[in-house]
């Protein structure tokens, strides 16, 4: 099965959509001091560790999200 150029565009541009998403969460995330976690929120004064984990992993997805649009925009990879 063969992937058209066209439907990687299309899901590069899906994934450049959701970057300021995820980047507002980050932010939002860092000034608020919580992160939403399913239903409940994770805060940054009751359990500082799960916090910066979470965050991590959001900026963790952002750049992932970010490296995969890119190649699928710009044919990177080949």
């Amino acid at each position: 099965m063969t992937i058209s150029r066209s439907e990687d565009l299309l899901v590069g541009v899906i994934g450049l959509a959701l970057l300021p998403l995820i980047a507002w969460r980050i932010v939002r995330g860092i000034r608020e001091g919580r992160l939403p976690l399913y239903r409940s929120y994770v805060s940054r004064d009751d359990n500082a560790a799960k916090f910066n984990v979470l965050l991590a992993l959001h900026a963790l997805s952002f750049a992932l999200v970010a490296f995969i649009a890119a190649d699928l925009l710009l044919g990177i990879s080949g």
